[in-house]
């Protein structure tokens, strides 16, 4: 796996309860000798965007068909999570680098101001 990546994970609910399966994109891979992979949440409820904020990949967009999602979908950037690498149950697809840049730069603006 590597940045960009669209997984299928159970990713956990705020109250660290197990969730349900879903896909989250693999926005970094730890640089420690654990290689724990940094998620974002991705949900078909696009009404859930922060504007400004989330990033709606479209099914219109040039990269939509090779993400391996089924419909449109946010990928929500205030819903990240750290997991190792063995929990992830399959890789569906990707994001373009160019849309990878602009999630990590709406990050970095995010964890600085």
């Amino acid at each position: 796996m590597k940045p960009g990546d669209i997984v299928l994970i159970r990713f956990p609910q705020a109250d660290l309860k197990q969730g349900k399966l879903r896909p989250a994109l693999v926005i970094a891979i730890s640089p420690s000798r654990h290689p724990d992979l940094l998620l974002a949440l991705i949900s078909s409820r696009l009404y859930q965007a922060t504007p400004e904020f989330d990033e709606i990949i479209y099914s219109s967009d040039s990269d939509y068909i090779n993400t391996g999602l089924k419909v449109a979908s946010v990928i929500r950037l205030g819903r990240l999570t750290s997991v190792e690498s063995s929990v992830i149950n399959a890789r569906l697809g990707s994001i373009s680098p160019e849309r990878l840049i602009r999630i990590k730069n709406l990050l970095i603006y995010w964890i600085s101001t």
